[in-house]
């Protein structure tokens, strides 16, 4: 059932994987609830669980045990086609390691999704204003200057604001950040969280994992995850 002022949540979520004959527990029994409009850190060690959980509540895995709902339906009753539409529509993805497409400029990785998300025909007829839109995100992170130049003409810090971008161009219900800052350096990374801080001030909803509880800090609630299990909330 659909809970007031809840987005996204999780019951129960059990997950594991098999190395050979050794079977690796990584979730074991996550309950998690998620307002709408949020900015909520899950903090842990490397090998915690923080990026299973993420890709769960995704849509990008599957839980051996529990569910996960999305606005009061459970992501296992969707049929192929509409959790293809949850991933490309409701949610966008920030991962550490940027994901964008060498082969295309930063205008052109940030309207991929919309692309994807019309087809063929809706964008032959909407291409102009995907494509305005693709370059507003873009001077909203502050890259308005650079939308021809390629991925590998960036620096780190670019690039991940470019992904920022690419993630907001269909308008996601929530925003899945995946250690965001991990491949920046200190002061580079401060500014990708500043750009987060700005889109939570403007009521988008941000779960972002991280194993830095620093940078955990500049979200306004706090979830510790460790050997599977959440220990404690706060914030």
């Amino acid at each position: 059932m659909k809970k007031d002022g809840v987005i996204l949540n999780c019951g129960k979520l059990f997950k594991s994987y098999r190395m050979g004959t050794t079977k690796i527990e990584v979730l074991r029994g996550v309950d998690l609830e998620l307002e709408r409009g949020g900015f909520t850190a899950i903090v842990g060690s490397s090998g915690s669980g923080k990026s299973t959980l993420l890709h769960i509540l995704g849509g990008l895995d599957k839980p051996d045990e529990g569910a996960v709902e999305f606005e009061g339906r459970k992501l296992n009753d969707f049929g192929g086609r509409e959790l293809d539409k949850f991933r490309n529509k409701k949610v966008g993805f920030i991962f550490q390691f940027y994901h964008l497409l060498d082969e295309l400029s930063i205008l052109e990785n940030v309207f991929l999704p919309a692309m994807i998300s019309v087809g063929f025909w809706g964008w032959i007829s909407g291409r102009r204003v995907l494509k305005k839109r693709a370059g507003a995100l873009l001077e909203q992170v502050g890259l308005g200057h650079r939308i021809t130049h390629k991925p590998f003409q960036l620096s780190g810090g670019e690039r991940q604001r470019a992904a920022i971008a690419r993630a907001l161009m269909n308008k996601p219900e929530i925003v899945l950040a995946d250690e965001p800052t991990g491949n920046l350096d200190s002061a580079t990374g401060n500014d990708i969280l500043g750009v987060f801080q700005k889109l939570h001030k403007a009521g988008q909803t941000i779960l972002m994992v991280t194993h830095d509880e620093r940078i955990a800090r500049k979200a306004s609630r706090i979830v510790k995850l460790q050997d599977g299990k959440i220990k404690d909330e706060g914030g």
